[in-house]
Parts: structure tokens; sequence; C-alpha cells
């Protein structure tokens, strides 16, 4: 097993750096302003954000992440979840030092694994927005589509050799 996972992180992972910065977040299930405020506090109550800024009219937040803090995208799901609601769309931006991505391979970033989908071969340099695919950050169509994206079975599980992998497209 030890060799499989060995040769799999060989072919399929790369490490690079970057630093998770913000994010946009989108709720759905959301009709009043206290749905709004629930929502808003579950996310101000979040250990790794730093700042929550709500647009009713589009069911938004943006999100501001504490410096060097490690973020984990399903703690923000969890907390939306919590207030009895659902994320319909997350979007990360992260700073990228050279990061050299093409599709439907894993990247492993600050611990975490990405599964980049749908994207031409390019090299992440500066600020760049990802969006995540996964069943609890998209619609059922929007994850549906990108499911043609790839063979890979993370796609269906979120897991891969043991560790959570993030399915994201630029």
């Amino acid at each position: 097993m030890k060799k499989i996972f060995f040769i799999l992180s060989v072919l399929f992972a790369v490490s690079g750096q970057a630093q998770i910065t913000k994010a946009t977040l989108q709720a759905s299930g959301l009709t009043c302003a206290l749905c709004s405020k629930a929502v808003y506090k579950a996310l101000s109550a979040v250990s790794f954000v730093e700042k929550v800024e709500p647009n009713i009219q589009q069911s938004t937040y943006e999100l501001v992440f504490k410096k060097g803090a490690s973020v984990d995208p399903d703690v923000l799901s969890k907390a939306v979840v919590d207030a009895g609601f659902s994320v319909s769309m997350l979007k990360l931006t992260a700073h990228f030092a050279d990061v050299q991505v093409q599709n439907d391979t894993h990247i492993t970033v600050n611990n975490q694994v990405f599964h980049f989908l749908n994207v031409p071969v390019q090299t992440l340099h500066g600020d760049k927005t990802i969006t995540l695919l996964d069943k609890n950050f998209v619609t059922a169509k929007e994850y549906k589509k990108y499911g043609k994206s790839t063979a890979m079975k993370c796609y269906e599980t979120g897991v891969m050799a043991g560790e959570r992998v993030y399915h994201v497209t630029i």
C-alpha cells in the first residue's frame, strides 16, 4: 500500500507554495435578513476568519482570512450548514509562488491537495482565484458537469490515498 501511495504521489501530486488570503462564498436557501445574519454570525465564528462582509442582495459573503492561518473549506461549509443553509459557490483567492498546474492533476499546497480540472497548463504566480467544485460547494448541475472532466475516483469521494482532495478550476 505504501508503494502504491508513493507512486501515485509522484505521478499526480506536485507541491507548491500558496497562501489562501480571502474567499467569496455564496449561500443558498436564504429568504430574509435574519437568514443572512445567521450565516454571517456562523462564518464570523470560524477561527481562521478575520473579517466577513455580507452582500444581502446576492447572498454572498466576502471573507478575509487571518494572515498565515490554515484555511479549511470544509469548515466554512460546515458553518453555513450548521446555520441551516448550504453553500452554492466558494471561490478562494490565494497568493501563489510559481506553482505549475495542468488539467486533471493534483497539487499539494500548504498540506492541502487540490485537483485542478478543466485548466490549461500554466504557472500560477501572484493572486489567483480558484473555484471549488466539490459537492458541498456547487450546485448538483455544476458538480455533474465537471465530473465529466476526470476519470479519477477522488472526484466522487473527495479522498485519495486517505487524504482530502479539493477539486478546483480557475
